[in-house]
């Protein structure tokens, strides 16, 4: 009951244009549907901090442990149309007239995945399931998907997602062990999460600071104006080899 009051809480807040409320609302919203299914077959982590050998730490919003497998669920919120597929890098997200880029959300789960194979030991692909929840703001208007276990759905779709995956994977002492290791993650070091967050936005920081000096932050060659279909905007001067563009808000900081 106060996780739904908290919930409408937020929503109003939303209304005012938060945008770190807005992903605040969409995480409860996912933690809603995942409270939904049978505790005794799935086990549920949110916001888990994997640590790694070589790398410092891979941040996943959510994992379900259960006899059908293991569900590694990244949640965008998202609003306005959105196109793309498996194989490109990047997404377009389209509000109006107006077109903005992300990186593919299911490249970026798969890295999930391959942090929790190694922090798990166990890498036999058929047990991850990659899910992308995309909140009801979004309208998913053309995705294409191409491989096994790879999931593209809208929030409210997630637990009959989960659901359709039938076929036993685990037993109850693997599913048991596995969830032992993740429950090590949230007992961790809070300043291990602070660390993490922190590095994160230094690399943000950076990463605007070289825009700001008109520096292509992903090739280093000159920011210049270049003209498109809706209009002039700022790109990479190393075009095609390079396809960085400025969005608006990057432009705007």
């Amino acid at each position: 009951m106060e996780l739904l009051i908290s919930l409408i809480l937020f929503a109003i807040l939303v209304s005012f244009g938060l945008p770190k409320i807005k992903g605040f609302l969409g995480e409860v919203s996912v933690r809603l549907y995942l409270n939904k299914l049978d505790k005794e077959k799935y086990q549920v982590f949110n916001d888990v901090l994997v640590p790694l050998k070589n790398r410092k730490a891979s941040q996943i919003d959510h994992v379900v442990v259960s006899p059908y497998g293991i569900f590694v669920i990244e949640t965008k919120n998202y609003k306005g149309w959105i196109y793309g597929d498996s194989k490109s890098k990047y997404w377009t997200q389209v509000i109006y007239k107006r077109k903005e880029k992300l990186y593919n959300p299911i490249w970026q789960n798969y890295a999930h995945i391959k942090a929790l194979q190694e922090y798990l030991g166990t890498e036999n692909e058929e047990l991850y399931q990659s899910i992308v929840s995309f909140s009801n703001r979004a309208i998913l208007k053309k995705i294409e998907i191409s491989g096994p276990n790879t999931s593209v759905v809208y929030s409210s779709r997630l637990v009959s997602t989960i659901h359709a995956h039938k076929k036993v994977l685990l037993t109850t002492g693997q599913v048991r062990q596995i969830a032992a290791r993740l429950e090590k993650t949230l007992k961790a070091d809070g300043e291990q999460k602070k660390q993490h967050v922190k590095n994160i936005k230094d690399s943000q920081r950076f990463y605007q600071y070289k825009i700001n000096a008109d520096m292509c932050p992903k090739c280093g060659a000159d920011l210049v104006v270049r003209k498109g279909k809706y209009g002039a905007f700022m790109g990479c001067g190393n075009y095609p080899k390079c396809r960085f563009v400025v969005s608006n808000k990057q432009a705007n900081m």
